[in-house]
């Protein structure tokens, strides 16, 4: 059971007694130890709010002037969860009178008085469960803070199991003095569409400088967070971890274009160094190169640069259709957009061919059209042309991590070939030890096929470099599960749904952990709010057999097989292995080989899967796979 409490900051001292008393009381409360406003903030205190089944409200004359307070007591209130708690005395403000107060002016700790009696009475009638008074005890009760957690700033964290709350901490570590996360550039142009551009300009810095073995440069999704720049450059340096920031501005008019960039010291809040380049199109790598070389030298004498076009090109209309294709790539925003990505990527290798980049990027987005979108009949063409484009991307830049990561990609993920992958891989985590992309592919391949300390480590970086990115939690989760650690995959991937509340397969992996910890009501709540299907039935269909609810479980698994059919066989695979039915999971899995289930790239370390291991049948299918 879940509270969520709202309060003024500056009367945080007098709540730790109620937090205190609540949790001894066996309910589990979020509650936030700072807000500095921003993105980051509103979308974490938006999930924890949700997933509240009590919002406790405290009134004092300084929260009723705190929009903060106001706005999640209206939360509350629309949900029908709020529960308005004075500690002064306070009426509370226009909107919330209509609702009893409880008095906890004179209430001095006492978890047996009268004062507690009708605080938990009323958070058992808005739970719809009665909540006991605690017995009493000779040792006062431990107090455990809760942080939230963001950016490695110490933020509490909202577990979305719908049982407990975990707390996920990073060690605080002093930044890298070569470290630096380069902002989304600002579009002063005046055509608005020209955002790609100036996008694509940062994040062709961004590569620029990662390629650089001496600096330590935070991944893409993590700084786009702060496109907006709501936060002081100190604030958002620590959230990235980061000692340096370099942002800037672009201002495009027809073949000429104006690049203001500055490195800032996030220790001072000062400009390190800033310029001002203006210069037509055609020079546009130049300017990439300068502005790589400048920072480099000015965060570290005696690097060595890297120019920016590696594996890249020179040709400017092959660079505006490679940037235009891949914003719309990365928009995920369904099929026609994945198409015209492909056109356009299509349109800068026709003008460049020896642009390897957008052969990697080709490859990347048919694989995308082949598994979104595609008929089975269809598919084969569609991954020959998806390696023809990586392999071609590999032959003309074999050094850049970015091509081998795609024909990994397309090896592993798409042609189930798990033995060939492993070189790119690996050439891959050589060529690109700055790349969170590229580190968390090698992560995930390590882990599923058992090198578990390869895979920790690459993660690890990850979530140095990529700090903000629910993605890479998710995925850090998955690296300790396929390791068999399933208490430690719970904190990160309870971070990541904080992060982004959507994420699908955060969920039910939670589940699986649970699962495996055989806490199997925790497991089911988790399955039942995965929002992809084929994760939620199957994890229900096994957790409902397991307490008992026989024909729940029937009825979940013919749901899972009529709605989904061969687009869920791993997944059916999954539930008749726990279900003992060794035979027919044996033929699903036949099925989903036949058909390129991706689902089969868990199976080597599935724990879903062992009761099939000591089957030959199965040992071969990991053989055909290329595990062993």
């Amino acid at each position: 059971m879940r509270v969520f409490l709202s309060y003024a900051r500056l009367d945080r001292p007098r709540i730790q007694p109620l937090i205190g008393a609540l949790e001894n009381s066996g309910l589990e409360v979020w509650w936030d130890a700072r807000i500095d406003g921003g993105a980051l903030f509103a979308k974490t205190i938006a999930a924890a709010l949700e997933a509240s089944d009590a919002v406790i409200v405290i009134w004092s004359k300084l929260s009723i002037e705190s929009n903060w307070v106001l706005d999640e007591a209206t939360h509350g209130r629309d949900r029908r969860r709020l529960i308005p708690v004075s500690f002064d005395g306070s009426e509370s403000p226009l909107g919330f009178r209509q609702f009893h107060t409880i008095d906890l002016s004179a209430w001095t700790g006492d978890t047996q008085s009268a004062e507690w009696a009708s605080m938990l009475h009323a958070i058992g009638v808005v739970m719809g469960t009665p909540i006991p008074l605690p017995q009493r005890r000779t040792t006062v009760a431990r107090f455990t803070r809760r942080r939230v957690i963001a950016g490695g700033t110490g933020l509490a964290i909202a577990a979305a199991t719908g049982t407990v709350y975990l707390i996920w901490r990073h060690a605080k570590i002093a930044p890298s003095s070569n470290s630096v996360a380069v902002l989304p550039f600002q579009n002063l142009s005046a055509d608005a569409s020209q955002a790609f551009f100036t996008d694509g300009l940062a994040e062709e810095m961004r590569i620029a400088l990662s390629r650089n073995t001496q600096l330590q440069v935070a991944a893409q999704t993590s700084s786009n967070v702060f496109r907006e720049r709501k936060d002081s450059a100190k604030s958002i340096a620590a959230q990235l971890g980061v000692s340096f920031l370099l942002d800037g501005s672009v201002r495009r008019a027809q073949d000429v274009v104006r690049i203001s960039v500055s490195l800032i010291d996030a220790a001072t809040g000062f400009n390190r160094w800033s310029q001002v380049f203006n210069r037509t199109l055609q020079d546009i790598f130049v300017v990439q190169s300068e502005i790589a070389d400048t920072v480099a030298a000015t965060l570290a004498a005696q690097i060595a640069t890297l120019k920016p076009n590696r594996g890249g090109t020179t040709n400017v209309v092959a660079f505006d259709a490679y940037l235009k294709g891949r914003a719309l790539y990365h928009q995920d925003s369904g099929e026609q957009s994945d198409r015209a990505a492909l056109t356009l990527l299509e349109t800068a290798i026709a003008t460049d061919p020896d642009y390897a980049v957008a052969h990697a990027a080709r490859a990347r987005a048919l694989v995308t059209i082949a598994g979104q979108y595609a008929t089975a009949e269809s598919l084969p063409a569609l991954y020959d042309a998806a390696e023809a484009a990586a392999r071609r991307a590999v032959a003309l830049a074999p050094d850049v991590a970015d091509a081998q990561s795609a024909l990994a990609d397309v090896l592993f993920a798409a042609r189930l070939k798990v033995h060939a992958a492993r070189e790119p891989y690996n050439r891959a985590h050589q060529f690109g030890p700055g790349d969170a992309d590229v580190l968390s592919g090698f992560a995930f391949y390590c882990a599923q096929t058992g090198r578990a300390a390869d895979a920790a480590t690459a993660i690890a970086r990850v979530l140095v470099l990529d700090p903000l990115n629910a993605r890479a939690y998710r995925m850090s989760g998955w690296v300790h599960y396929a390791a068999r650690r399933y208490a430690d995959a719970l904190p990160p991937l309870q971070h990541a749904l904080l992060l982004n509340a959507k994420l699908s397969n955060a969920h039910a992996s939670i589940g699986d952990a649970l699962l495996q910890l055989g806490r199997l009501p925790e497991a089911r709540e988790a399955y039942a709010l995965e929002p992809s299907a084929p994760f939620r039935l199957a994890g229900l269909a096994i957790t409902e057999r397991m307490v008992g609810n026989e024909s729940a479980a029937q009825a979940v698994n013919a749901d899972l097989i009529a709605t989904l059919g061969d687009s869920a066989l791993y997944q059916q695979a999954q539930v008749l292995a726990q279900w003992g039915e060794r035979d027919a999971a044996l033929a699903r899995l036949s099925r989903a080989r036949q058909v390129g289930d991706e689902g089969l790239l868990y199976s080597h370390r599935d724990p879903l899967l062992d009761p099939l291991r000591a089957d030959a049948r199965f040992q071969q299918l990991q053989r055909d796979l290329g595990f062993e």
